[in-house]
Parts: C-alpha cells; sequence; structure tokens
C-alpha cells in the first residue's frame, strides 16, 4: 500500500534524485487519509521551467492521479513549450480528456495520464546533455 504521506515522500526522494530537477519549491501540499494535492513550482538542468499541479486520490491501495496540469516554459518563463493536463475542453482528441499543448496554446495533440515523476521521467529522455546547464 502507498498511503497519500507515502506517495508524496516518493514524489519528493524524486526530485531530490531527478538529473534534471536543479531545484525545487512546494507552492502547496495537502495530505488526507484518502488523498493528496501538491503544487511544484521546478528549475530544469536546461534552465528551464516547469510547474506541476496534481491531485491524486488513494484507490485499491495506490495513490492514482485524477487532475493535473504540467506547464514546461523556458527558463523567461515567456515560451511554452508543453503543458499536459486532463481539462475536458478536447472531447474528440483520442484519450480526452487527456492531452498535451505543444508550443502554442491552440497546438493541441492527444496526451495520456501521467505523474509528477512519470512526467520528469520523460523530460528526462529528451533533454539532450548538451542544452543542460552545468
Amino acid at each position: 500500500m502507498t498511503s497519500p504521506v507515502e506517495y508524496v515522500l516518493q514524489l519528493k526522494t524524486g526530485l531530490l534524485l531527478s538529473p534534471i530537477v536543479v531545484s525545487y519549491t512546494f507552492v502547496e501540499e495537502k495530505v488526507w487519509p484518502d488523498r493528496g494535492y501538491v503544487r511544484i513550482r521546478m528549475v530544469l538542468s536546461n534552465g528551464d521551467f516547469l510547474e506541476a499541479a496534481e491531485y491524486f486520490l488513494l484507490e485499491a491501495e495506490e495513490c492514482v492521479t485524477h487532475r493535473y496540469r504540467y506547464q514546461w516554459m523556458d527558463r523567461e518563463r515567456q515560451e511554452l513549450r508543453k503543458r499536459w493536463d486532463n481539462v475536458g475542453h478536447y472531447p474528440d482528441l483520442p484519450n480526452s480528456p487527456h492531452h498535451v499543448h505543444v508550443g502554442e496554446e491552440g497546438d493541441v495533440e492527444s496526451g495520456g495520464r501521467l505523474s509528477i515523476i512519470q512526467l520528469l521521467d520523460v523530460l528526462a529522455s529528451g533533454i539532450p546533455m548538451e542544452e543542460k546547464v552545468p
């Protein structure tokens, strides 16, 4: 079983161990026996900015991401690189409501449910080493 408290501890450990997270701040953290919510701001190893908000529920003894918004921007926070969310405003996309805004707000692709840790793994595999800030 992974309780909401354990889930947040795993998340904090994942942030500390992630090769692409240089720094992070928990803006909000709420944990109840059956659910939780976190909002985190991160600086990535290439200097980019990532803000993550995730609401999760305890289901069948595991924490499952239910609502999320992960926004990846350039270091100046002027240019959207990608935003993953599951607001239901694109019902015709496969895997709705999960979708990704790519580059421009209106440039939307189908997506899938992601936790913050899964997102960090996706980003770690996609940020070339030569772009990482020392």
